[in-house]
């Protein structure tokens, strides 16, 4: 294979190319050989970064200065106690390594498995690419095209790899990104024997570039790091991401945090040791270990790692259902949008055009069936259409209507699908209904020439001969029937043509208004002979052809509106989002699918003409009300975009097409369609829809909302258990001799509990349940909120509110019970050092999880849908049997210095820790009667922008 180099191939005749790579320009590459060749070349893509050993990725888990400081105060220990003659065991040293080490290997598999999601998102948005192969055209990944491939190239696909044209039927491809062309280049399949630079190889496509005119196919000549924009490129190294704003806000809170945390247990330190007075180097190391292990339990340093990791988890479960997020900020970005501007055909229609109507000069016929599935019958006036010259007629138009075509009919696994353009797959559905088959239609009338459809002349045309009248070419022309009309000067009337009239025009015009009314699409189709010898001369092949055109008649055809889009668009007004309709189809039909899917009520649609006249000021009023827009050009979609947005709006802007791609890129969410969007605006897009659909808009919108509101019920519960451990701490070293502490044993501190006590809370506490909080199931009533404010902090104050009080309420109460259990203070007691510190321990860690399910809503009561997330309670089990190990388990009683508690002493710690839920309770009961109590349930949801809107349950 390759018997001439790749880089010359534009020097050679299209057949000498295909013999070097041993390829087809009819059947393409088979299965068996393309899997040889990727074997030989490997996959079509740029070389990325090397991945980071795993080894590397574990030790990052500790390069933290907290946790660098507590190893070597821990080390430091145990070199005191290796010193001093090793005379017992050093348990706190050793439980502070394990520790530090378990929290290393959680960090570590959490990070994996956020890794792992974010590499299935990226399998999922694998480009595509067209390629010929065992004889049929397949879509398949591009990284996995070959050398030797025949890829299929169309008007918005981005070129998957360098090649040679084997064919170009007004193909124009931009090459700014490699060659820095600003205008479109001119494409052909001519050899150019001269040597030429890369943007003078007119028949050469290469990686990178974008089609943005007409069609073509090409030989694979180059893949991967092979192609020219490898070898500009070198080894690519993979981008780094950019911190989305809510791993910003959450990064500079933690911060804040960790100053106001190590700031008190500096002070904290200063206070031991001077009150204390710690002089010795054993006291001192002891007491750092304190503070330092406070300020490593308190301070949420793995904030941005778990908020990435629940965004990746929560983007998979999206993918799932059908929404793929390109980039994070989208996911925040969602929660706030109140616009979808959707297009209509294929997002809120199925895309499966289907042929209603065919009008000739002899009447109408009606196209029984739906769909793609070439079933149906022809009737007219409720019996089946005969054998008269209406049908006659209708053959006809359906023989034309199929031939100037260039989609494929294909039954794939039992369902017919079309591949190209729907409205074509239409009437080549219309022409197997009407009994026309593709294999004689293809022996009689082979293709020669074709001019693609431009928006300029609203018309296509292909250019055939006949087999059985090779005398003449046949030319058969589709397109907008005003348009088509003005080019015709007769009208096919059974089996012959005849002068067209002036009244004969006006019924062919008011029957097509007619069929726009019933929210038909409408196409004229004609026809016309040429001489044999027409097409000798290329340049002969130009808009000449498209004139004295015979009529054959109407097709009227209709996209229907897909089931569940109606209630999908229901269920976003009900959250507070406006859907509005932009669309290049009638006014009329626009208006009437918008009706029947309740988008408005009556309002007739803004047409791209009206807004051409309109200036900016006018726009910006217009958008306010107006919410169906038909006959609209790409750079109306942008100039409406901006209004919105210049109006305050949030707008999710759906788009498939090349031209979409400014309106994508300027919209705060902009969503591409995965089946029939081009590869241009999937790159410009946020998200893409795996299945077209506008219910699926609606739905991301709701898994959107569900994400950011899990990540603030853990940071509810982050954020209040930690300030409870710091106030606990603090108030425990600062009242000291009102609550009975006193120094113990063999340590000199005097605190309500062990540095290895805050350790094991951070990790007994911190862990599952908060893991378990960011996989909370959506609840339903997340899309009877309004969308949250942009801009928005992601902590409310009202969250603050609750996360200071919950914090105050563990810390009062687990030092209430350290006195209660110690002599003196304010509460006298009986017990030792150990006792009091193993109660203290305990209620802290009890209260930890009642406050994880207070910590589900700032409003609900924390038995709203109490039993629906089984992880939550599986992670609290989890932590009560850890915690009930630690206080029985004879090895981990010498490690932690913990003693046995009897059955009242763990009632009176599930009675002081239950305190937090039911005074949280209270206060969500007082904050919601503040906000208007019982009276109206959803008067109250649209009155707040809090992220949780509906009371008490």
């Amino acid at each position: 294979m390759a018997h001439i180099d790749p880089a010359v191939a534009y020097q050679h005749p299209v057949e000498t190319v295909l013999v070097a790579f041993d390829s087809d320009a009819i059947n393409g590459l088979a299965t068996e050989e393309v899997h040889r060749r990727l074997a030989q070349h490997g996959p079509n893509m740029l070389q990325a970064e090397t991945p980071t050993p795993a080894w590397r990725r574990f030790l990052a888990q500790f390069q933290n200065v907290l946790i660098g400081l507590l190893l070597i105060a821990a080390a430091t220990s145990l070199a005191l106690w290796a010193y001093e003659g090793a005379t017992s065991v050093p348990y706190e040293a050793l439980v502070i390594f394990a520790i530090v080490l378990f929290n290393g290997v959680l960090g570590y598999v959490q990070e994996a498995r956020a890794d792992r999601s974010v590499a299935a998102l990226r399998a999922m948005t694998a480009a595509e690419a067209s390629v010929l192969r065992d004889g049929q055209l397949q879509r398949v990944p591009t990284r996995d095209l070959v050398p030797g491939d025949i890829m299929q190239i169309e008007a918005g696909d981005t070129i998957p790899a360098d090649g040679r044209l084997t064919s170009a039927i007004a193909l124009q491809v931009a090459e700014a990104s490699l060659t820095g062309e600003s205008l479109p280049v001119a494409k052909d399949s001519d050899p150019l024997p001269q040597e030429l630079s890369i943007g003078d190889r007119s028949n050469s496509v290469f990686s990178g570039t974008a089609a943005s005119y007409g069609r073509g196919r090409a030989v694979v000549t180059a893949t991967g790091m092979h192609t020219e924009m490898g070898k500009i490129a070198g080894m690519l190294q993979q981008a780094t991401r950019d911190p989305t704003p809510l791993q910003q806000e959450l990064d500079r809170t933690g911060k804040l945090l960790g100053l106001i945390v190590v700031g008190i247990a500096a002070v904290m330190i200063a206070m031991i040791v001077v009150i204390d007075g710690i002089r010795d180097l054993n006291g001192l190391v002891d007491v750092l270990i304190l503070g330092v292990a406070l300020a490593v339990a308190a301070v949420p340093e793995g904030l941005p790692a778990v908020v990435t990791a629940v965004l990746s988890l929560g983007m998979l479960r999206m993918a799932r259902r059908g929404a793929i997020i390109r980039k994070l900020p989208a996911v925040e970005t969602l929660g706030s949008a109140n616009i979808i501007a959707s297009d209509k055909t294929g997002t809120l229609t199925k895309n499966e055009m289907t042929v209603r109507t065919i009008v000739t000069a002899s009447g109408h016929v009606e196209l029984r069936g739906t769909g793609y599935a070439p079933e149906g019958e022809l009737w007219q006036h409720d019996q089946v259409l005969g054998d008269d010259a209406l049908r006659a007629e209708v053959t006809t138009l359906l023989r034309a209507a199929d031939r100037a075509n260039n989609a494929v009919l294909q039954e794939r696994e039992g369902r017919w699908v079309i591949q190209g353009d729907p409205t074509e797959g239409a009437l080549i559905v219309a022409a197997r209904k009407a009994g026309l088959t593709d294999t004689a239609l293809d022996a009689r009338f082979p293709r020669v020439g074709e001019m693609p459809f431009s928006s300029e002349r609203k018309l296509m045309s292909t250019v055939h001969t006949d087999a059985e009248h090779p005398e003449h070419l046949l030319v058969f022309t589709k397109g907008a029937p005003g348009i088509l009309l003005a080019r015709c000067q007769e009208e096919w009337i059974d089996d012959g043509s005849h002068q067209l009239s002036e009244e004969r025009r006006a019924h062919i015009l008011a029957a097509n208004a007619e069929l726009a009314d019933a929210s038909l699409r409408t196409l004229g189709i004609a026809f016309r002979t040429l001489p044999p010898d027409a097409l000798a001369n290329p340049e002969a092949l130009n808009e000449q052809v498209e004139q004295k055109l015979v009529f054959l008649g109407l097709v009227g055809m209709i996209d229907p509106p897909r089931s569940e889009a109606g209630a999908a668009i229901a269920l976003a007004k009900g959250a507070g989002i406006r859907t509005i309709m932009i669309t290049g189809d009638h006014p009329q039909t626009a208006a009437a699918i918008a009706r029947e899917l309740g988008i408005v009520t009556s309002s007739a649609a803004i047409t791209g003409a009206e807004l051409e006249r309109m200036s900016e000021e006018e726009l910006r009023a217009v958008v306010r009300e107006a919410s169906v827009y038909a006959r609209v050009a790409p750079e109306h979609k942008l100039r409406i975009v901006k209004a919105l947005q210049q109006n305050g709006a949030v707008v999710a802007m759906t788009g498939d097409g090349v031209n979409d791609a400014p309106a994508l890129k300027a919209a705060n969410i902009g969503v591409a369609m995965g089946i029939s969007g081009t590869d241009v605006s999937k790159a410009a897009a946020d998200m893409i829809l795996t299945d077209d659909n506008f219910a699926t808009i609606v739905v991301a919108v709701g898994e959107g909302r569900s994400i950011v509101a899990n990540i603030q019920k853990f940071l509810r519960f982050l954020l209040s258990s930690n300030i409870g451990e710091v106030l606990t701490m603090f108030g425990g070293v600062v009242l000291a001799d009102q609550l009975g502490l006193t120094a113990s044993g063999d340590s000199a501190i005097i605190a309500p509990l062990l540095a290895t006590h805050m350790l094991w809370i951070n990790l007994v506490t911190d862990g599952a349940p908060a893991l378990a909080l960011g996989l909370d199931p959506a609840d339903p009533a997340v899309m009877e909120q309004q969308p949250r404010a942009q801009g928005s902090g992601v902590i409310t104050r009202t969250m603050w509110f609750g996360i200071a009080f919950v914090g105050v309420i563990m810390a009062v109460g687990t030092l209430l019970v350290l006195d209660a259990a110690l002599p003196g203070g304010l509460i006298a007691g009986t017990g030792t050092m150990a006792y009091g510190r193993t109660m203290a321990l305990t209620t802290l860690v009890l209260f930890q999880m009642f406050n994880v399910f207070n910590a589900r809503s700032d409003t609900h009561s924390a038995f709203y849908r109490l039993f629906h997330n089984k992880w939550l309670f599986g992670a609290v089990a989890l932590s009560l049997i850890l915690q009930v190990a630690v206080i029985y388990v004879p090895l981990l009683q010498r490690a932690f210095d913990t003693v046995p508690l009897q059955g009242s002493d763990w009632l009176t710690c599930v009675l002081v820790a239950s305190s937090v839920l039911w005074l949280r309770e209270l206060s969500k009961a007082v904050w919601y009667l503040g906000r208007g109590g019982m009276s109206s349930k959803r008067g109250e949801t649209q009155a707040t922008s809090s992220p949780e809107r509906q009371g008490l349950s």
